[in-house]
């Protein structure tokens, strides 16, 4: 039975690639929103039915001498165009490639003007041996590493060849490291600003003594810890609310690269 649906063909000679092939104006289809991810869809449900029939059904022809990959690049060149020029794709590339070198110039230069100053005897920094200026040398270092990463990310988006196979995987998943890492630094930036406030106020920073009075309640020594949870959740108001606004659109590109199964259901595949 198996065998007879798979090498199944039509009047024009189709087979059941052949079909796959062919753009349907599903539900399923319409659900999803932009024409890269409906192309990395397509793509996914190609490669789904091409590891379910016998091999030689993939070199098969039709009436018009077409294979099935063939008729595939053939029915989907309007959709693949379409996901070359998907404004928010291009757009939000470009826009966070500025965002993220913004971040990249604040957190090099606070690596060469670092709070409190420098000996200008010795060239060391003056608070250098305090626990709060270590913190902030890490986070400022964490914040520009995933700035940078993110900057490289968004460059290979726009700079991308967007062949077929890059709609399947690729190029979405370099959007997603691309926001990952650009929230990322955005948060370790406003914790290591934090921290720099705290290094420099002192003793009159409102935020140290809150640190000083949770800490009481704690073993003694667990006062860094507590400043680094609480500094955690106060900087992580603006970046949650970030990711709260592109949250829709992040869970689908996600959801479509990473999930194994596209279509909810177990399917046993009978020439893989």
């Amino acid at each position: 039975m198996e065998n007879t649906l798979t090498s199944y063909g039509d009047c024009n000679d189709d087979n059941i690639l052949h079909m796959v092939g062919m753009i349907e104006d599903s539900t399923m289809l319409n659900q999803i929103s932009g024409a890269a991810l409906q192309m990395q869809r397509e793509l996914q449900w190609f490669k789904l039915v091409e590891r379910i029939v016998n091999p030689k059904i993939k070199e098969s022809t039709n009436k018009n001498g077409l294979t099935p990959r063939q008729l595939f690049t053939k029915n989907h060149g309007n959709m693949k165009e379409k996901g070359e020029k998907w404004k928010w794709m291009k757009g939000t590339a470009s826009s966070s490639i500025v965002v993220a070198t913004l971040v990249v110039t604040i957190t090099f230069a606070s690596a060469f003007t670092v709070p409190g100053g420098y000996d200008q005897t010795k060239g060391f920094p003056i608070l250098h041996k305090k626990i709060e200026f270590k913190i902030f040398i890490v986070l400022d270092a964490m914040s520009l590493f995933l700035s940078s990463t993110s900057v490289l990310k968004f460059l290979e988006v726009l700079t991308t060849r967007y062949t077929e196979e890059d709609f399947l995987e690729v190029l979405l998943k370099k959007m997603i490291v691309g926001f990952s890492t650009l929230m990322l630094s955005f948060l370790t930036m406003m914790m290591a600003f934090f921290v720099a406030l705290v290094v420099m106020l002192g003793d009159e920073s409102p935020f140290a003594s809150l640190g000083r009075t949770i800490s009481k309640f704690a073993m003694s020594g667990d006062e860094l810890i507590l400043m680094s949870i609480f500094l955690t959740i106060y900087f992580s108001v603006p970046v949650i609310y970030f990711i709260w606004t592109q949250f829709c659109i992040l869970r689908n590109m996600i959801k479509s690269t990473y999930s194994r199964d596209i279509f909810n259901r177990k399917m046993k595949l009978g020439f893989s």
